[in-house]
């Protein structure tokens, strides 16, 4: 199984914290509530590439990257890529 297709099976599995939450916002410039849909989103688009490296998958589509920890499902961070 693909990195994509393993972090897909686990979709239901997505999570953040609260700090996490507002770091997404913060760094992507949201203006939402549903930070984890909002991810989600980019992870099922079927532009977005998704890599493992050590305990983490990262997801890139046009100039975004999700940081997601690969044993918890937890999403630690999004960041704007320059």
């Amino acid at each position: 199984m693909d990195d994509k297709a393993a972090l897909l099976s686990q979709l239901s599995r997505l999570h953040t914290t609260d700090m996490g939450a507002e770091r997404i916002r913060k760094n992507l410039g949201l203006d939402c509530n549903d930070t984890v849909g909002y991810c989600c989103g980019i992870i099922e688009d079927g532009r977005s590439a998704v890599y493992r490296n050590g305990k983490n998958y990262y997801c890139e589509l046009e100039n975004i990257r999700l940081t997601v920890n690969a044993g918890s499902y937890t999403i630690i961070t999004a960041h704007i890529i320059k």
